[in-house]
Parts: structure tokens; sequence; C-alpha cells
């Protein structure tokens, strides 16, 4: 669990980076370069001896799916919805997780459900906007297919890496990333404009950041701590950025908050993980 909550930690200052910077570039454009600078960090790391083709392929669609899909959905919605709506949105991917595990189980595990859900509410709780929520159902719609994208993918390489327990995380890890490339940068040749790209030194900064460790290492970091856990923690810890966000502000920013919403959602989130980790015995 130690690996997502770091990772958590990481991703809750990735919201104001992407808003802030990157959106005037093409969506499609800033998920390759994240991506391929993933790669190349993993690249050394890649052994394939005793990984079967097919295996490969399902790894490199993991990726594409989990990584690319997410990414080019999710950075495209920030030109249709303003950043608090979308952090608010994204409380649903706890949901997605706990159904595709009942999808690749065939049971309906009530436990998991129910702890999904009060994560869900609990993010709900803490990040509902005073002000009015910019709604626009492409916005909504790309965020959704974000959260499923990302769901899928991290229930998927649980299966597959508890089924091929011979292999080490990071000497695999390339393929995802390269799946995750190729996807990306086909998207890319088609809806960038290249002729008349303009990069500033800001924004190239912060694509190396995200694309290096946002990315890079946190995204192996998050998979591998996916399957350390069982599945309706696994859902929890999807919101767990949005809590953790809103306390990293408030001490290294200054920033006020409504006190009483982080308490009543952080306590609904550690509620969850509590029936999870005890199995439903209370």
């Amino acid at each position: 669990m130690a690996y997502l909550i770091f990772v958590s930690f990481v991703w809750a200052f990735s919201f104001p980076l992407i808003k802030g910077h990157l959106t005037d570039l093409d969506p499609s454009l800033v998920s390759f370069a994240r991506m391929a600078l993933s790669f190349f960090v993993f690249l050394p790391f890649l052994r394939l001896r005793g990984v079967e083709t097919s295996m490969g392929v399902k790894l490199a669609f993991t990726g594409a799916v989990q990584f690319g899909v997410m990414y080019i959905a999710y950075i495209t919605s920030f030109q249709f919805l303003p950043a608090h709506t979308i952090v608010l949105l994204t409380t649903t991917t706890p949901l997605f997780v706990t159904l595709f595990n009942d999808l690749s189980t065939r049971k309906f595990n009530v436990l998991f459900f129910v702890a999904a859900l009060l994560a869900f509410l609990g993010g709900a709780v803490i990040k509902y906007p005073d002000q009015p929520l910019g709604v626009n159902l492409t916005g909504i719609t790309l965020v959704q297919i974000s959260n499923i994208a990302f769901a899928f993918g991290q229930i998927y390489y649980k299966k597959l890496s508890n089924k091929h327990d011979f292999w080490k995380d990071g000497s695999v890890f390339g393929l995802l990333y390269l799946g995750a490339v190729i996807l990306t940068g086909m998207s890319a040749l088609i809806t960038a404009d290249l002729s008349h790209l303009q990069v500033t030194f800001h924004q190239a900064l912060v694509l190396i950041y995200l694309g290096l460790i946002a990315s890079g290492v946190c995204f192996f970091l998050w998979n591998k701590g996916a399957r350390l856990v069982n599945e309706g923690t696994l859902a929890i810890m999807n919101n767990l950025k949005i809590p953790l966000g809103i306390i990293a502000s408030l001490i290294l920013l200054g920033e006020s908050t409504d006190y009483l919403r982080l308490v009543i959602g952080f306590a609904m989130m550690l509620g969850a993980a509590y029936l999870c980790e005890s199995g439903g015995k209370r």
C-alpha cells in the first residue's frame, strides 16, 4: 500500500500543472511525449526472455488502454471542463475498478462494491465545488472514458501478473509504455499540427517532469502496488489523491478549504479501506 500512497501524493499536483501549462498543446501530442519519456526510462530494464509473443501483445495492449486511451481522453477533457469539475468526475474510478474485477471473476463482490461506493462518495463530499459546475457532455464523457481505461488497465495487469509471477514488474513494464507510445503516436500524427508546433521552455519542463516522474516512475509503482493489495483496497486508493492533494495544498501553499467536508470525506475513505483490509469481519 505504501507504493499507492506515495504515488497519490505525486499525482495530487498534476491537475494544476496540466491545466496551467499544457491545455494549448494537442492532447495526443502531450500524451505521446509523456509516454515516450516513460518508455525510454524503462527501456534499459526490458527483459523479454520467457515472455511469449502473445503475452507481450497483451501487455502492450494493457498499456495502450490504461495509459494511452486514458491520457488522450483525460487531457482532452481540460479543453471542455474546468479543473475542479474534472477532479470531481474522476471520483467514479473506484466503481469501475470493482466492476472490472467482478467481470473478471464473474462474481459480484458486495464488500468491494460498498467500499468503492464509500470512496466515491467521500471524494464527492470533499471535491464538490462551491462554484457552479461547468457541465459539458463531451467533457463528462471524456473523463469517464479516461476513468474506465485506467480502471481496466489496473485490473487486467494485476490478473496477468498473478498468472505469471516468474517475471519482475520492471522487466516487462516497458512493453506497457511501448503500447501507449504506439497508440498516442498514431493519434498525434492524425490530430497534431506539427508544422506550427510551438513548445515553450516551461511547457517542456512540465512535460519532462510528467513524463519521467508522474507517468514513468509513478505508473510503474502504481501497478506494482496494485499487485500487493486486494481489488477493493485498490479501488479506494484511486481516490486517495483527492484528500492528499488538499492536505498538501494546505501545508505547502497555505490554501483554504472546508475542513468539515475534508474530515468527513477522508473518514469515509478510511472506513472503506478498513472494510477491505478487515475482510468484512465487522
